[in-house]
């Protein structure tokens, strides 16, 4: 029987590194949008990942069942994670790609509540009810008294932000739906390639039904739709399903306020987007509750270690 590991130098570096990379991939999105809308990047970034997918589960000869029992439960995760990145697309044409990335990663709280509900197993602590209160307090606060930024598409940031809320839910719909299914029990490559067929999919209908499908191919573009394709859909993903078999996952959850923190430096830093104090001050409390939520169990041992060192 297998047992996951505490987290080690190696966990550690890779996590920060993924958290970058996540928190990156809003900006590059809003970057390049001029040259190539971000509904038609994240189609083909889905199309070209799933190609790769393909190919690993080729060479490790894992065989792609339609009759496991999968193929209902994998063609609504694909439809989820399409929706939730044709969210993100048509909310990045009106916030910015800091707001962006927080309201997407309010997933795990969503996620919580949803798994909370679906499995006995799942059932939420104290102080995970906390960190959800927490976190819905600071996106409540997030949505008051703010100004618009200068610098965004059609200034109808909070329009944007709320979709990148909806966004964060449909990407715990798809997190529920992969753990209360036999998709649970597949292999995550499996799994992982129903979702990027979906987005692949959507994407591609919403960009042409939309009249968003303009491709520029500049040397940016190029970069990245690479950037997004290679490293973000593809090799990203697959390190981090292999964390998760390895390690614990409650000690890879703490990182998850890691993204969002991220994302507001990397869009401040390369796009020049203004963080609103009013912003600043709902995030911090979203991103504590994220960590509550998703790493509550750590936090109880750590805050149990701590009081007995204090006795």
């Amino acid at each position: 029987m297998s047992t996951r590991q505490a987290l080690d130098t190696r966990a550690i570096t890779l996590m920060l590194v993924l958290c970058a990379v996540w928190g990156m991939q809003q900006v590059v999105l809003k970057a390049t949008a001029a040259d190539i809308s971000p509904i038609m990047q994240i189609a083909l970034r889905s199309g070209v990942a799933a190609l790769l997918v393909g190919l690993v589960m080729w060479w490790r000869n894992e065989p792609m069942s339609l009759g496991d029992g999968t193929l209902r439960p994998g063609m609504l995760v694909g439809l989820l994670f399409g929706l939730e990145f044709l969210l993100v697309a048509e909310g990045l044409r009106h916030t910015t790609a800091s707001h962006m990335v927080v309201f997407l990663y309010t997933a795990p709280i969503f996620a919580a509540l949803g798994l909370h509900w679906r499995l006995p197993a799942e059932r939420l602590g104290a102080l995970q009810w906390l960190g959800i209160a927490l976190a819905f307090g600071g996106i409540a606060l997030t949505f008051l008294g703010r100004s618009t930024p200068a610098n965004t598409l059609t200034g109808n940031v909070l329009w944007g932000d709320f979709l990148g809320l909806l966004g964060g839910v449909a990407w715990a719909a798809t997190t529920v739906v992969v753990r209360s299914s036999s998709l649970s029990n597949a292999p995550a490559t499996q799994t992982l390639l129903y979702q990027l067929i979906g987005a692949f999919v959507l994407m591609l209908a919403g960009a042409f039904a939309t009249g968003q499908a303009r491709f520029n191919p500049t040397p940016a573009v190029w970069a990245s739709l690479a950037f997004h394709s290679l490293v973000v859909s593809f090799a990203s993903f697959l390190v981090w399903f292999w964390l998760l078999r390895k390690y614990l996952a409650s000690r890879l959850g703490v990182f998850s306020f890691l993204t969002p923190l991220f994302g507001m430096v990397f869009g401040a830093w390369l796009l020049s987007e203004p963080i609103e104090t009013s912003f600043l001050l709902g995030a911090v409390p979203v991103m504590i509750g994220i960590v509550l939520v998703s790493g509550g169990a750590w936090v109880q041992q750590w805050a149990g270690r701590f009081r007995t060192a204090k006795t």
